[in-house]
């Protein structure tokens, strides 16, 4: 009887050791097996997380079994998350379900039209371009911060933004408000009342002498001259202004590389040739380097300015007009030679 009973209970042991093994090794064992960030989108049920987590563990059974024991199904959270080869059950449930998220940067630049920014934000975080480009057109939202249709753009100023992958296209537009006040500090408003103007109108000045250089070295140069002509009451005379009422007047996939005289009689009010003044708003989304051109412009005498036909990319840059007819002689000519009739 004795050897009968240190047999069951060897056997009690043994099976008690084994289920304390298993149950040890579904919580406690290494089951990730790569480091890798995962995506779990907004509303994400329990079926379809596992589809997500799988392929990065290698028994996806026990963990189910340690997510349903923590109720983790009932507490999914969407977001980007790092997960890193090696995690057990019990900490990758306790990372998903409590941990902190990865944020993702997020990069644009200057760009034409809100449709373009949508998509470029929308290609980075969940928030998708038609519920984005709903939330930049909210005309309450407009409204209630000082913008309208017109000069809403300005309040996106390109640069690189850190985001959780989640945020929707409010908490997105939001954000921006945020950082564009922050971007406005007293320093740039107090710079930009120096040139009477506020920080709407910097950034339709900018938008100008974004269009108008490629070359960030010019930009200051570029912005003296507009101002030159803007506090003597001059008309800018800018040709990008010309390009953007075509487009908006003929659509914004045609292509001008080449503004013709009967084009400077349009009728639009971002016409700067017939209008004085700057237009009603950005005609672009300019950066940073060319709001800060404007701020900070380079102060000269120059009034007209031309493309340069030696040095491509570049202007020449004249304080009288003669000086200005010679350079867009030579610019026309080789425009000519090169064919370009738009």
């Amino acid at each position: 009887m004795k050897k009968k009973l240190g047999i069951a209970v060897a056997v009690i042991f043994l099976i008690a050791g084994i289920a304390g093994y298993s149950f040890y090794s579904r919580i406690y064992k290494p089951n990730v097996t790569e480091s890798v960030s995962i995506l779990i989108p907004t509303g994400t049920d329990f079926e379809g997380l596992i589809k997500i987590i799988e392929p990065y563990v290698d028994n996806i059974n026990s963990f189910i079994w340690v997510a349903e024991k923590k109720n983790y199904p009932n507490k999914i959270r969407a977001g980007k998350f790092r997960i890193d080869q090696g995690m057990n059950n019990d900490s990758l449930v306790n990372h998903l379900r409590g941990g902190k998220q990865e944020t993702v940067t997020l990069t644009f630049n200057n760009q034409d039209s809100f449709e373009k920014l949508a998509g470029r934000v929308a290609a980075q975080i969940e928030a998708d371009s038609i519920a984005l480009l709903t939330s930049f057109y909210d005309k309450d939202f407009m409204a209630k911060n000082g913008f309208d249709e017109k000069t809403a753009i300005a309040m996106y100023i390109p640069n690189s933004y850190d985001f959780y992958w989640n945020t929707n296209a409010e908490q997105f537009r939001d954000k921006m408000l945020l950082e564009y006040k922050r971007f406005w500090n007293e320093s740039r408003v107090s710079k930009a009342k120096q040139q009477n103007l506020n920080p709407i109108q910097v950034a339709t000045l900018a938008s100008i002498v974004q269009k108008e250089t490629a070359v960030t070295q010019e930009r200051k140069t570029v912005a003296g001259l507009y101002l030159n002509r803007l506090h003597d009451f001059w008309p800018l005379q800018a040709d990008p202004t010309i390009i953007f009422a075509l487009k908006q007047k003929y659509g914004q996939d045609k292509e001008y590389k080449r503004v013709l005289n009967k084009d400077l009689n349009i009728d639009s009010p971002y016409n700067t040739y017939l209008n004085f003044g700057l237009p009603p708003g950005p005609i672009g989304m300019p950066d940073i380097s060319s709001i800060e051109a404007v701020l900070n412009p380079e102060q000269h005498q120059y009034y007209y300015m031309c493309a340069s036909v030696e040095k491509i990319g570049y202007h020449k840059f004249a304080k009288t007009l003669s000086q200005h007819n010679i350079n867009a002689a030579a610019y026309q000519k080789w425009v000519s030679q090169q064919g370009i009739n738009r």
